[in-house]
């Protein structure tokens, strides 16, 4: 099976030399633009939007570009990918969220159980063997993980000994509250069995999708608030966007730079208890970067009169 490569650099629109800060604003930028809950044209945005994330999946974790970045001109090489994974596959996925050349290079899709698979032996003297597990990543946005999905995926298999390449289809359950790491098992979707016995299971590795706004702890949600430095020493109320829906938010006058402002009950749903994680509004007190003359003689005439002197000795 052919696989095309991807420029994930040219994806988000950096340059090969950019940094993480900008490759992590470039990623906020066009998430944004191409979030399906807010573009007109939903799937053209879905798949901009996955692509999107892959490639900050990639260019936002350093090892993972170190090796995009080795592989260069070379990720033709048949041997390119193995040497990457570490390990032979011939195995692709579809319906996903990653693209084929991710899954070879960087998903680190797995078979095992086959040589420790189970035996038994019937009376007709014939011996059955369990197919391999195979398991694979899913990429599942904050939107799914929080309300829940049922998702078409294709698992294509190719017989090492005979070239011949077979595609299946079936639905995916995504549960409401899945959390980052979680694997979802697709029974009977392994390998073949042979000898009468059982095919192997799929397992699918969950990945929560980066979100320009959100990222998540196990059932808990978090969000960067920025503020301005009046709303910081005089306090403020704020409407915040979480998951489902926004929520007047309190800042306390006084508020430090990473202070964290908890609502309970507005995280991810713990399985089917009906409780919820927490959401958490992370502060981040951001100065002005155009100040006008009037604003500057207001600050200097605040640091005139005021006691606050943070590098006083004690």
């Amino acid at each position: 099976m052919s696989v095309e490569f991807k420029d994930y650099y040219a994806v988000l629109g950096v340059s090969r030399e950019a940094s993480a800060d900008e490759i992590k604003k470039a990623f906020r930028k066009l998430a944004r633009k191409h979030h399906p809950d807010v573009a007109t044209d939903k799937k053209n945005a879905e798949a901009k939007f996955k692509e999107i994330n892959e490639a900050h999946e990639v260019l936002g974790d350093p090892e993972k570009r170190k090796k995009y970045d080795q592989l260069g001109m070379d990720w033709q090489n048949p041997h390119a990918g193995r040497q990457a994974r570490g390990a032979a596959q011939d195995f692709n996925f579809g319906g996903t969220g990653f693209s084929d050349f991710f899954e070879q290079f960087f998903g680190g899709a797995t078979r095992h159980g086959f040589d420790e698979g189970t035996y038994s032996k019937p009376q007709g003297g014939a011996r059955k063997r369990k197919g391999a597990d195979i398991e694979g990543d899913i990429l599942v946005t904050l939107e799914e993980a929080m309300n829940g999905s049922v998702r078409p995926v294709s698992l294509q298999t190719t017989d090492p000994r005979t070239g011949k390449t077979e595609t299946h289809t079936f639905q995916v359950r995504i549960p409401a509250g899945i959390t980052n790491g979680k694997r979802i098992r697709v029974p009977g979707q392994g390998d073949p069995g042979s000898g009468g016995g059982e095919a192997g299971d799929l397992y699918l590795r969950v990945r929560h999708a980066a979100h320009p706004d959100f990222h998540t702890e196990g059932a808990d949600v978090f969000h960067e608030l920025e503020i301005a430095p009046w709303e910081a020493v005089l306090g403020a109320e704020i409407a915040v966007p979480t998951l489902d829906g926004r929520v007047k938010l309190r800042v306390p006058a006084g508020s430090e730079d990473d202070q964290q402002l908890r609502v309970r009950g507005r995280g991810l749903p713990k399985g089917k208890t009906g409780e919820r994680g927490d959401f958490h509004a992370v502060l981040k007190v951001v100065l002005p970067s155009i100040v006008t003359e009037e604003e500057k003689k207001l600050w200097e005439k605040l640091r005139e009169i005021s006691d606050f002197h943070p590098r006083q000795a004690p």
